[in-house]
């Protein structure tokens, strides 16, 4: 038995005993048993698990089997795969791809933020904002798709996307300037309030407007925690920025004192 063979097999057998195990043995167990793995071969990861402990697990995709969720390496079942409880699952959402595989080049980056700053002039949303919400809805991967198939940048459903007139979701500027638009729509409607507009864009307007406010669902209060998290970090580090400038503006126009000798000391 190889070395990959053996992490498999070692996968296997601390994944059928995870479930009676304490929070602690039971991270500490999973974290033996992917070591091997991920020494041995690439994960091409297509989602995230969020854990309530606050890890996330990749894989590549997911089974609910009664109170637990099986978590599959790869395409191949074979390949090996993590039990999980499902009650320690927060939520799942695209993973990132794998910079190992497709790192993304700095151009692609750029045009991002060009695409975001386009529509943030054209709909007037917060630049920030919008780059928060992409990156909670697909951590910048325009390729993405959700489980519910939501797609790109900004998961449109097939759904909203024909509805606000968006022809290709994985066209990168088409799909961001449809969902910027029709997050200019929650934040007219809930007068500007960033949560309530999250939340409709989470779970939707309904559901909102039946709970008077964010509905109680555990993926939607991670979803705009994350968010605005990511939102208020930006802003932080503006503000720093532009304190930091401030500063030095300050220092350049202060005038230079020049130490003259007295007369009477000649």
């Amino acid at each position: 038995m190889n070395l990959s063979s053996r992490a498999k097999a070692a996968l296997r057998r601390r994944s059928r005993g995870i479930c009676g195990s304490s929070p602690t043995q039971w991270f500490r167990l999973l974290q033996l048993a992917l070591a091997g793995l991920f020494l041995t071969a690439p994960l091409h990861a297509a989602e995230l698990a969020n854990l309530n402990n606050g890890f996330s697990l990749r894989h590549d995709h997911h089974e609910v089997v009664g109170a637990t969720t099986r978590l599959y390496m790869s395409a191949d079942a074979a390949s090996g795969y993590i039990d999980v409880p499902t009650a320690n699952i927060e939520s799942f959402e695209p993973a990132p791809p794998d910079p190992q595989d497709s790192a993304a080049p700095a151009r692609k980056l750029e045009d991002l933020k060009a695409i975001v700053s386009a529509a943030s002039n054209q709909h007037q949303v917060d630049a920030d904002f919008i780059a928060s919400v992409i990156h909670a809805e697909s951590a910048n991967n325009p390729r993405a798709v959700s489980p519910k198939g939501a797609q790109g940048l900004m998961q449109l459903m097939p759904g909203t996307a024909s509805q606000l007139g968006v022809k290709d979701s994985f066209d990168a500027a088409e799909n961001v300037d449809g969902g910027v638009r029709y997050l200019r729509q929650l934040l007219l409607l809930y007068n500007g309030d960033m949560v309530k507009a999250l939340a409709a864009y989470n779970a939707g307007p309904q559901r909102v407007q039946q709970y008077k406010g964010v509905p109680p669902y555990r993926e939607t209060h991670a979803y705009v925690a994350r968010v605005i998290k990511d939102y208020n970090r930006k802003k932080l580090a503006e503000r720093k920025q532009g304190s930091q400038a401030q500063t030095r503006r300050a220092q350049s126009t202060k005038p230079t004192l020049t130490q003259t000798s007295a007369a009477g000391d000649e």
